[in-house]
């Protein structure tokens, strides 16, 4: 049985914390959060323990810490957490600077303890589907990638303050999927984007629309589309072509029913919110935690990943910045 201490207990926290206390082989032992009430609101609904994070940090019975505190305290934490011979699964990203990131890497190293970083979209059933069929070779060589993730509505302009712009805080999912699907990073990243959505997101230095490109050294091509805004829904989809064939993961819809009338073909919506579309997703990353935890075999997200993406996010940023193509480099 793994014993676990959550760190951070706001919306993604809960979301997490439902899947610990529900997993065969952990448990919830404690809770912390700066903020107190929802620390304690969460202890009570899951029947553990409120605690500082230093005292979860320090208690040597915790085999494990789930980190989904606020950004800026990500690597601090890692490296404060594996230090106390805890396994460690954190929220993405590993840092809003790359730099920091690096030296938590190196921080890390000596400690043996495994890391696992949340990219949580790589357990999505349907995603995963689609690279087993690629890792399989049912459509040859992936030739040219395109990836869609489109929100149904921007966050607060507070959040786009503090989330380190929408490179980092939203495409990064899609920089891992693209380095998970194609096997490899891209050697250039060209990004164009703008705020056509929300002036004030404009106005925060962010954007809330973006289009990336990317190039690999032999040849191949991924095309990543992010919007703020998708009035009809969570808009989550990929489409990989291939040497002999294509790949698609299409939405998750509200229900399955189609109308066939002779006013045309009418089908439901996509699901509106991440965690309708992505619950089954979070399970099956929590899964894997555990049995790498557990079991010692390699954390299949790692801290490496974490930081390969979000060198894609700043060569993005530096790419819309500049009006120029970038090279990823670590």
């Amino acid at each position: 049985m793994l014993k676990v201490g959550l760190l951070g207990a706001g919306r993604i926290g809960q979301v997490h914390a439902v899947n610990i206390a529900g997993n065969a082989r952990s448990t919830l032992v404690a809770v912390s959060d700066v903020f107190e009430a929802s620390a304690q609101s969460l202890g009570a609904t899951h029947g553990c323990e409120v605690r500082s994070t230093e005292d979860i940090l320090n208690d040597p019975s915790i085999d494990a810490v789930l980190i989904a505190t606020s950004t800026d305290t990500h690597s601090g934490l890692i490296e404060a957490a594996t230090a106390a011979g805890k396994a460690v699964l954190c929220e993405k990203p590993v840092d809003l600077s790359l730099e920091r990131a690096k030296a938590c890497l190196d921080a890390t190293a000596s400690s043996g303890k495994p890391v696992m970083i949340g990219f949580n979209r790589r357990f999505d059933p349907s995603f995963a589907t689609l690279r087993g069929a690629l890792a399989a070779g049912e459509v040859g060589k992936a030739e040219l990638l395109s990836l869609t993730s489109f929100d149904p509505a921007p966050p607060p302009v507070s959040y786009i303050k503090v989330s380190g712009g929408l490179f980092r805080d939203m495409m990064i999912h899609d920089f891992d999927m693209a380095n998970f699907l194609m096997g490899d990073r891209p050697v250039t990243v060209r990004a164009v984007g703008s705020s056509i959505v929300d002036p004030e997101i404009g106005a925060a230095g962010d954007v809330d629309t973006a289009v990336v490109t990317m190039t690999y050294a032999d040849g191949r091509i991924a095309v990543i589309k992010n919007s703020r805004r998708a009035v009809y829904g969570y808009d989550q989809r990929i489409e990989l072509l291939g040497s002999e064939g294509l790949l698609q993961a299409q939405n998750m819809l509200e229900n399955t029913v189609v109308k066939s009338t002779t006013a045309g073909v009418v089908s439901a919506k996509p699901t509106y919110f991440f965690l309708e579309r992505y619950m089954p997703a979070y399970a099956a990353e929590w899964e894997a935690f555990v049995s790498a935890a557990l079991d010692g075999t390699p954390m299949p997200v790692t801290l490496e990943d974490g930081i390969a993406a979000l060198a894609m996010a700043e060569a993005a940023t530096q790419s819309f910045q500049t009006g120029q193509a970038v090279d990823v480099s670590l």
